[in-house]
């Protein structure tokens, strides 16, 4: 059986630990957009090379040249057996071409880890980084409100949306995600 997921959630949420948690737990491989992106440029692959261009001259990379970067890394061998995105979608139209590209099948399920604004705000500000002032997580905060909210209606809506408490302990919201995971496992087996 694969395991095809998505993980959503806002900067702060614990997105980046419970990936390495769930990649542990699935065998399977951790697929980030920033990776990918730094991997095809310096690969030198097709659109590797397009977005380099586009990044060196300050744009941000087109949903184009996002999807076949995609494309092209779930193609490896070690995304046979499922995959674990992150990072991507980040928007409606990245959704559309994912669902695009895995058809016949789809995602098995996008996980938006939930942590109130007020938590997410507490966390950030304690990891002490230069660009984690006060004004600089809300403005990050509603542009994650303004782009994912599209996404986690769109996982909704074709049935693939699970939404996790993302409060407690490390391995409190690992369980809960991997009941997650189990739940859906077996409505679709059923």
């Amino acid at each position: 059986m694969t395991t095809r997921l998505v993980i959503l959630g806002k900067q702060g949420a614990g997105k980046g630990t419970q990936c390495g948690l769930l990649v542990e737990n699935y065998g399977i491989p951790h697929i980030s957009t920033g990776d990918m992106l730094r991997a095809a440029v310096a690969e030198g692959t097709e659109f590797g090379m397009q977005a380099k261009a586009v990044m060196d001259a300050g744009d941000l990379v087109s949903d184009k040249i996002i999807l076949g970067i995609v494309e092209d890394r779930l193609a490896e061998p070690d995304a046979a057996a499922g995959f674990l995105l992150d990072g991507f979608p980040r928007t409606a139209a990245q959704a559309d071409g994912l669902v695009e590209l895995l058809a016949p099948g789809s995602v098995d399920l996008a996980i938006n880890i939930d942590v109130p604004d007020d938590v997410v705000l507490g966390r950030m500000l304690e990891r002490g980084r230069d660009d984690d002032t006060e004004e600089a997580i809300s403005r990050r905060l509603a542009l994650y409100r303004s782009e994912t909210a599209p996404l986690l209606d769109f996982f909704n809506a074709g049935g693939y949306l699970v939404t996790v408490d993302g409060l407690g302990a490390e391995e409190e919201v690992q369980e809960r995600i991997v009941a997650a995971i189990a739940i859906e496992a077996h409505k679709r087996d059923d």
